[in-house]
């Protein structure tokens, strides 16, 4: 099997790519066939710098002994146990373990398999919050433009990438959207958290003034929304947003699932920017990418609101067949272990600042027009080419494939999320390699 899995398979017509331009992969394909720390390794035994973790996901590097470990003991312990009116240990002392590590007040978890799935559920929450406490007027969500909050109906009505709610017809009824954060034409070659723009958080307050705070019941947004392009909050965005949602009695969701676990060289998101959530969504980092797994936070007032009626009672009629799945526990379990003995939930403020200066050191590379970057993740946005939008991005992606670096393009911008335990130089060997990239494209 190991030995079939490094070969090219002769056929790859059968499966259908998520996310990708199939027609061009299959013409000349991309194939990974190992990897280790941060590096990936091609079929044609090229090895790749990994920019991305994976895709947003692999913090902790790459087959990590102690993870691997974990899920090939568990996998001949116990494969699957239901979560349905049944329980393994491994399900509540993980979620015990979680609540450590989060945010205070972040009491209860609820486990998904994804980030879709995890958005779904915290929607699914504040719906049934509101109507558990006799407010089930409260129906109406709140996106924001150019949000990303996965590929579900929930998450694609709410969020606010055009691509990915065109084709899929009106959507969930109810739904409004502020406006996005990124202004090119005062933040550009921002450092950190913009300047300008925390007054774009007052469009809540229009918001609520045409809808009426009385049919809101939450507020979704990703602290930085990653798939986007990496859009970082002005100064004092999310406090306004919190203050408001305080205000007029809404829900305030974060969506964590890129930026949970590390990524902003604190734990959270909410704890970098001293904000904290009433519903947290993760997902990604959560397994360190090895097991699809992800995890709803709430506070111990929601929770607690469902807790009523006769015991004998389901109090949430949602979930999931893979829910608190045993062998993703123990890779979660393994993952939380592997960032805490090697820092890495922090390591993020320890290199963040010659994260910072080697990527702005690409401010006079052709066709750069905007460099951002917050904690371990950072973009680099490219002049687009007339009527050909994301072609510059895409070549510089193929570009830097064949000189050894993997990246991620969304629409112009190239977006890099290396795995925490990158080292400086292999900080400046990305940028040399993008340098060189940017240098060689049209």
């Amino acid at each position: 099997m190991l030995e079939r899995a490094n070969k090219r398979p002769n056929d790859l017509s059968a499966f259908w790519m998520p996310f990708t331009a199939n027609r061009q992969f299959k013409q000349a394909p991309r194939m990974l066939v190992s990897a280790k720390d941060m590096q990936y390794t091609t079929d044609d035994g090229r090895k790749l710098l990994d920019g991305t973790a994976g895709l947003w996901c692999v913090n902790a590097g790459h087959c990590r002994p102690q993870i691997t470990e974990a899920i090939r003991h568990q996998a001949g312990e116990l494969d699957y146990a239901p979560a349905f009116q049944m329980g393994h240990p491994l399900a509540f002392e993980f979620a015990s373990r979680l609540v450590d590590v989060a945010p205070a007040g972040m009491d209860h978890v609820f486990f998904t398999n994804s980030g879709s799935e995890s958005v779904e559920t915290a929607l699914k929450i504040a719906l049934a919050y509101h109507r558990a406490k006799g407010d089930g007027a409260r129906t109406r969500l709140i996106g924001r433009e150019r949000g990303y909050h996965g590929v579900n109906f929930g998450g694609i009505s709410v969020g606010g990438i055009v691509n990915n709610r065109k084709m899929f017809g009106t959507l969930l009824a109810g739904v409004d959207h502020l406006p996005h954060t990124h202004m090119l034409d005062r933040n550009a070659f921002s450092r950190g958290e913009p300047e300008h723009g925390v007054e774009l958080a007052n469009e809540l307050e229009r918001i609520v003034a045409l809808h009426d705070a009385s049919t809101i019941a939450a507020v979704i947004v990703e602290p930085v929304a990653g798939s986007a392009g990496v859009l970082i909050p002005p100064k004092g965005y999310l406090k306004r947003l919190r203050e408001i949602c305080d205000k007029h009695g809404i829900l305030l969701i974060f969506d964590e699932v890129i930026t949970g676990f590390g990524r902003l060289g604190t734990p959270f998101a909410a704890d970098y920017f001293g904000v904290v959530p009433d519903i947290m969504t993760t997902a990604k980092g959560v397994t360190n990418g090895v097991i699809p797994m992800g995890a709803v936070f709430v506070k111990k007032d929601i929770h607690d609101a469902f807790m009523n009626g006769p015991e004998h009672m389901i109090e949430f009629f949602h979930g999931y067949t893979y829910s608190g799945n045993p062998i993703a526990c123990a890779a979660g379990i393994a993952t939380l272990e592997t960032y805490r003995e090697e820092g890495l939930l922090t390591r993020g403020e320890e290199i963040g600042q010659h994260w910072e200066d080697a990527l702005h050191s690409l401010k006079d590379a052709p066709h750069v027009i905007d460099i951002r970057n917050i904690g371990l993740v950072g973009a680099i946005e490219l002049e687009p080419i007339p009527g050909q939008p994301t072609k510059r991005a895409f070549s510089a992606f193929l570009n830097a494939f064949e000189k050894g670096l993997l990246m991620r393009t969304t629409g112009d911008i190239i977006a890099l999320s290396p795995p925490l335990i990158i080292t400086k130089g292999q900080i400046d060997e990305i940028v040399d390699h993008l340098r060189d990239v940017l240098n060689t494209i049209d």
